[in-house]
């Protein structure tokens, strides 16, 4: 029996989450979602609290994601002991926000800095360096009672962790059971044969799923084999938080600033609509 937790990234909104925000999280509880996921970074300055009251009085469950301004230099991969130790802080102080916005997990590429792409293999020195740093991170999350999760991007934003297969190995170096993977819909099209297989490596590690279509469009109709990813699901990770994530294309929308120069998601509520009709009417069908 399934339980999916149906959600939506705020990307899907807004770029930067202010004060002004709060009445989103009315909206995505009225369109029938379950959780929700809200970017931090430098650039993000809102009182946690009003947020965290209002996500408990809906129902809402809260999830964090690195997703706005992340210096560079703080980077748990980086051979410079000051960037690690830059990155160390950097992710705790996140995770202690995590804390106050009272959500239940701290989800992304945090094992090294999307768009920071060496042009050689990764290096064992590397793998070591994330998983040392990774552990302690895991283990400062669990003392919060926040899980910290890891998300394999494509080889066009990391060098480091691609694929399923990769995630898996490093949650396994890592070592500490608090260190659980999210999967991309969007990531898996450049670097998965088989989403299937993908899904069903990640096991009991795997937390849930970020989804959009192969051009991050509204799920259906693109080159994502949804009855793969639905089976899959249904045998590994039957309570899987399932949420929606693109960038908004509407006309005061910044998905351009992302990469994004198709209009894939003119108006947040229709793209939650049809995209959560798409994905409920596959899960029952499997």
């Amino acid at each position: 029996m399934t339980s999916y937790q149906y959600g939506a990234h705020q990307f899907l909104w807004v770029e930067h989450w202010t004060d002004e925000c709060l009445p989103v999280l009315d909206e995505v509880s009225s369109l029938g979602l379950d959780c929700f996921e809200i970017s931090l970074g430098d650039d993000v300055s809102f009182n946690p609290i009003p947020v965290r009251k209002r996500a408990v009085e809906l129902g809402l469950e809260l999830s964090i994601g690195p997703g706005n301004l992340w210096p560079m230099q703080c980077d748990i991969s980086s051979e410079s002991e000051d960037n690690q130790r830059l990155g160390m802080e950097w992710h705790r102080q996140i995770i202690i926000r995590v804390t106050d916005l009272g959500a239940v997990a701290y989800n992304g590429a945090i094992y090294g800095h999307p768009g920071n792409i060496l042009r050689q293999p990764r290096q064992t020195a590397e793998l070591e360096r994330i998983a040392k740093n990774l552990y302690q991170l895991s283990a400062f999350a669990q003392s919060l009672n926040v899980k910290l999760v890891i998300e394999p991007m494509s080889r066009f934003r990391t060098h480091l962790v691609h694929s399923a297969n990769e995630a898996v190995d490093l949650v396994t170096m890592v070592g500490h059971p608090n260190l659980y993977i999210n999967l991309d819909t969007y990531q898996m099209v450049t670097e998965e044969r088989n989403y299937a297989a993908a899904i069903k490596t990640c096991g009991n590690a795997l937390w849930g799923i970020h989804a959009c279509e192969s051009d991050r469009g509204v799920p259906g109709g693109g080159l994502v084999p949804w009855n793969e990813v639905f089976y899959s699901l249904a045998d590994v990770c039957p309570n899987a938080r399932i949420l929606m994530e693109t960038y908004n294309t509407g006309n005061t929308g910044f998905g351009y600033k992302r990469g994004i120069f198709k209009n894939v998601c003119p108006n947040a509520q229709d793209f939650v609509k049809n995209g959560l009709a798409f994905l409920k009417q596959k899960a029952k069908a499997v």
